[in-house]
């Protein structure tokens, strides 16, 4: 008897399983993660919906945005690389022409106050403008882009679903591919599961030791839990023969001269090379640097000289228990996570 019972119960599972994975997936928005603070997008003008974010990831891998249709913005943006360029030193774009820039990871943009590393752009629903419009990027314009979407009868149908007109705007392209970059929200880290107070989540000893080398020399610009404060500093590089000048270029205040925006140090071990320029490919190489080869210019910034040497003391130790808490940053999740995939 005990054994019908066993059988009849293995049929009744199987069959919800065949009911449940032919239903549709329920769409969950924007969620703030337990452990991060109040984003700063305005979502009252731009309220994330299923039908927007499908249409946002659509457009997010379409080449179509490019003036030859061949770059789309995940040509430079690869999930599995947290939505970077990895391998390259600087973006690749239209017709293979090379940018100055290393293509900075696409996630958590949903905390940023501006975009770009020179912050040119205050507001993430104008960000898209600057690579469709960059010559050696997409090389398009606006109207093109638009005549090609409004010529599309798939493209009008999902415009129309996701934003109630089949006449398709400006506003609302922008608003659709900001739905998806909003949604790419990298928290799954183990990191964040141990700030969670996750059940089982430690640190190891090492990368207990790692975290308090990190607070202790890395966080007055890396903040938790963003590790970023979304400042713009001089880090001490050499100048390249692009002279890049950084911020210098959207504020013309002296001031500003070759400072850079502060990365996240989330996904590091995805997202080499490492710096504006893509300059170093380790970590080690980026800690070789911090230790030994700042550059004492005139706009380092202050942090960078509180020691006899311009840079950060960092033992040996410590150095490798850095290592060790930086991967607990990694998050698995994100680089695989199917709802940001090209479907």
């Amino acid at each position: 008897m005990k054994r019908i019972y066993y059988l009849i119960s293995i049929v009744f599972v199987a069959g919800l399983w065949a009911c449940n994975k032919d239903l549709p997936e329920i769409f969950i928005g924007f969620q703030q993660p337990e452990n991060f603070t109040q984003p700063a997008y305005h979502f009252s003008t731009n309220n994330i919906s299923q039908k927007g974010f499908e249409l946002g990831r659509k457009l997010f891998y379409d080449p179509i945005l490019s003036a030859n249709n061949s770059i789309s913005c995940g040509s430079c943006h690869i999930q599995t690389s947290a939505f970077t360029h990895h391998g390259h030193s600087v973006s690749h774009g239209i017709n293979d022409r090379m940018g100055t820039r290393n293509s900075p990871p696409i996630m958590n943009l949903a905390w940023n106050t501006s975009f770009m590393w020179d912050g040119g752009i205050a507001d993430l629903d104008l960000q898209a403008i600057a690579p469709i419009t960059n010559h050696v990027e997409m090389d398009e314009m606006m109207p093109g882009v638009l005549a090609k979407l409004r010529g599309s009868s798939q493209y009008r149908t999902l415009f129309k679903n996701a934003f109630g007109s089949d006449d398709i705007s400006t506003n609302d392209f922008l608003k659709a591919l900001s739905q998806f970059m909003l949604m790419c929200v990298s928290s799954n880290s183990r990191y964040d599961s141990i700030m969670r107070h996750d059940a089982g989540k430690n640190f190891t000893d090492e990368e207990t030791n790692g975290y308090a080398v990190f607070k202790q020399k890395c966080s007055a610009c890396h903040k938790e839990p963003l590790f970023t404060d979304n400042t713009f500093r001089n880090n001490g590089l050499s100048v390249s023969s692009v002279n890049d000048e950084g911020r210098y270029l959207v504020t013309q205040q002296q001031t500003d001269l070759y400072k850079f925006k502060v990365p996240s140090l989330r996904n590091l071990s995805f997202t080499a090379p490492y710096m504006h320029d893509g300059r170093f490919l380790t970590l080690d190489a980026v800690l070789d640097h911090y230790t030994s080869h700042i550059q004492p210019t005139p706009n380092l910034d202050p942090l960078f000289l509180q020691n006899v040497q311009p840079g950060i003391a960092l033992s040996m130790p410590e150095r490798q228990s850095l290592l060790s808490f930086l991967k607990t940053l990694d998050d698995h999740h994100f680089l695989t996570d199917a709802r940001f995939s090209e479907q």
